[in-house]
């Protein structure tokens, strides 16, 4: 589990550096100049979303000694490795060209890796709570990256570096661990050799056959429609976060770090919370109260006052801590999915899903920022000159809106169909299958349970 977990932590440490620095590094320090920047990291970005289909479609179809996960990620670490200390080692006079050359480089390698493992993490254990366990590791090593990055950051500002220093050590540091890290994950945890129940057949499907069946696979549509609007709902209030403790709250600069710093912290700590509570009701319905409590806290952000900071820190370690049931709970419940599809299909589509799975992420990002800028700027809001009405409508966009989109959310996972007791019944079928094609039919195949589609009553 360690293994498995651990490269979690490089894959986040360089995410603060990489999304938040790189503006302000080359736009304004290396004078390429902030939009001709902009324009190259959105092109970038969306060189980054399109890549993660393909690589999902491509390290399910391809196999290197039976292995579909390992090849992957052993090719993309240097790649990725390389890009980044390119992309966060800059000589002087570098040009927008070199940006987006070593974007596009650190990019690839990252989606080479990351798709690949999240997949892994969906095939290690069948269990249907074994894969909360699973995905609860990974995401708490991925949040204490970011918040190691932070750390590291501050402590390098503090002994005197220059920014751009402070971030080349963390890439070092990435890079260092990495070093680590990737190989102990290839050589101690165990990957599935085939992931296919049928003849064999499927390897012929195109990218678009893949795509339609995925199409007819109920439960993933409505997961990763729950999972886009939940991004969004969370993406908007992330968009909004320093203006509105800038202009909202008005807290001082020295104090809004420990709200970042709570929330993450929180999150951190109210996994195995979420976990434990998954057991009881169930992964979903474990993920809804999550995201009810995260409704909650937001309705209090318009009564708080200006200054507050107590206040909006306990809202801060709430939502935190519903944060750790979306990193926790969803991915858990995308495996069981990828068990589905392969019963109805006798295909998985496990790195394919996953992908599109990341893909949807980084939509609800986009689609949340742009909701919230124009939004706040449509409804009045000038930086500038912020006006009492101005103020309000920040507070309650930066507020309300993701609480109505995660109450859409709520809605619409409260009854998923695939709960423990049908992913059981989905096992056992797909154990009577394996043995069937081995000349071992299982009495299961001839109960009832086994013959009709286990998520036909609830989809």
């Amino acid at each position: 589990m360690l293994a498995y977990a651990l490269p979690a932590f490089v894959i986040a440490l360089p995410t603060i550096p990489v999304y938040i620095h790189l503006p302000s590094l080359y736009g304004v320090q290396l004078g390429v100049g902030l939009a001709t920047t902009g324009y190259i990291l959105l092109i970038a970005r969306l060189f980054d979303t399109i890549t993660d289909p393909l690589i999902g479609f491509l390290c399910d179809r391809l196999a290197f000694r039976g292995l579909r996960r390992k090849p992957w990620i052993a090719v993309g670490a240097p790649i990725a490795g390389y890009g980044l200390y390119k992309i966060l080692n800059p000589t002087e006079g570098v040009t927008g060209s070199y940006l987006l050359a070593w974007s596009l480089v650190l990019y690839s390698g990252w989606t080479m890796i990351a798709v690949p493992y999240f997949a892994w993490g969906a095939e290690i254990s069948s269990d249907y709570h074994e894969r909360t366990r699973i995905t609860a590791w990974r995401e708490s090593f991925g949040l204490m990256g970011i918040i190691g990055a932070g750390v590291l950051g501050a402590v390098t500002v503090s002994l005197g570096w220059q920014e751009g220093e402070s971030i080349g050590a963390i890439a070092w540091a990435a890079i260092a661990m990495g070093v680590i890290v990737i190989p102990l994950l290839l050589k101690a945890v165990p990957e599935r050799s085939e992931h296919r129940d049928g003849d064999g057949a499927d390897r012929n499907l195109t990218f678009s056959e893949n795509l339609q069946a995925l199409g007819r696979n109920k439960p993933f549509l409505r997961l990763l429609m729950v999972w886009f609007l939940n991004g969004v709902a969370n993406g908007i209030p992330a968009a909004l976060f320093y203006i509105y403790l800038e202009h909202g709250l008005r807290a001082e600069e020295d104090v809004r770090p420990l709200f970042v710093l709570s929330y993450f912290c929180a999150a951190i700590i109210s996994i195995p919370l979420w976990f434990r509570l998954s057991k009881f009701m169930g992964k979903h319905r474990a993920w809804c109260w999550g995201m009810i409590a995260a409704c909650l806290a937001f309705i209090c952000v318009p009564w708080i006052e200006p200054g507050s900071c107590v206040a909006f820190g306990i809202v801060c370690i709430v939502t935190g801590m519903a944060f750790g049931a979306d990193l926790a709970l969803p991915p858990a419940l995308q495996a069981d999915v990828t068990d589905y599809a392969r019963l109805r299909t006798g295909r998985p589509q496990t790195g394919l899903q996953f992908a599109l799975w990341g893909m949807s992420s980084k939509l609800a990002l986009a689609v949340a920022v742009g909701l919230a800028l124009p939004g706040i700027e449509a409804a009045g809001f000038d930086p500038n000159i912020p006006s009492y009405n101005g103020r309000q409508a920040l507070v309650m966009i930066y507020a309300l809106i993701p609480v109505v989109i995660k109450v859409m959310a709520v809605w619409m996972i409260w009854q998923f169909p695939l709960t423990a007791h049908v992913q059981a019944v989905i096992q056992k079928r797909l154990n009577g299958r394996k043995k069937a094609m081995t000349g071992k039919r299982s009495s299961l195949d001839d109960r009832p349970d086994m013959q009709s589609d286990p998520c036909s009553n609830r989809t």
